[in-house]
């Protein structure tokens, strides 16, 4: 069984309506309770017009990280997600595997810890209110640490519920 921490995002019609979607269904993958960030919006990194919602989710499950991955981009097609879309497009709904135990692999479908999330703020906000004894698997720097360092963006936590 492996615990897994996952980022969801959405800035694509009801974004919440998505978020809320993703949640049941990451809590169907789970073996155990999962474990849900507060809600938080952020702007979009790249050149979108659209904010995010985004959260973090921390699951167990059974399953294998490329099955698990599949499982997710099966959710996200769908869920009107294209298979190809070209990179930083609204979304309707974006799960992203951002570490699976402490397991480091790079494959290509599937790089493994996420090799963006240290520069998301989005991520380790969300992660950081849930997880705060987290430890990168890479570099062992803490969630704290792992925050000094992330670059500045405009986040903020919602009252929104899931």
């Amino acid at each position: 069984m492996a615990q897994v921490v996952t980022a969801l995002g959405s800035n694509l019609n009801d974004r919440l309506s998505y978020m809320r979607e993703a949640k049941a269904f990451l809590e169907e993958l789970s073996i155990k309770d999962a474990l849900a960030s507060s809600i938080y919006e952020s702007e979009p990194v790249g050149p979108s017009e659209f904010e995010f919602l985004n959260g973090v989710i921390i699951i167990e499950t059974n399953l294998s990280p490329l099955d698990l991955l599949q499982e997710f981009k099966n959710f996200e097609h769908s869920h009107d997600r294209p298979t190809r879309y070209p990179k930083w497009t609204p979304r309707t709904i974006d799960l992203d595997i951002i570490c699976y135990d402490d397991l480091k692999t790079q494959q290509d479908k599937l790089v493994i810890p996420h090799p963006e999330y240290s520069n998301r703020r989005f991520v380790l906000e969300p992660l950081a209110e849930i997880q705060p004894s987290f430890k990168d698997p890479v570099s062992g720097k803490s969630i704290k640490e792992l925050l000094i360092d992330a670059p500045v963006m405009k986040l903020d936590r919602t009252s929104l519920s899931w």
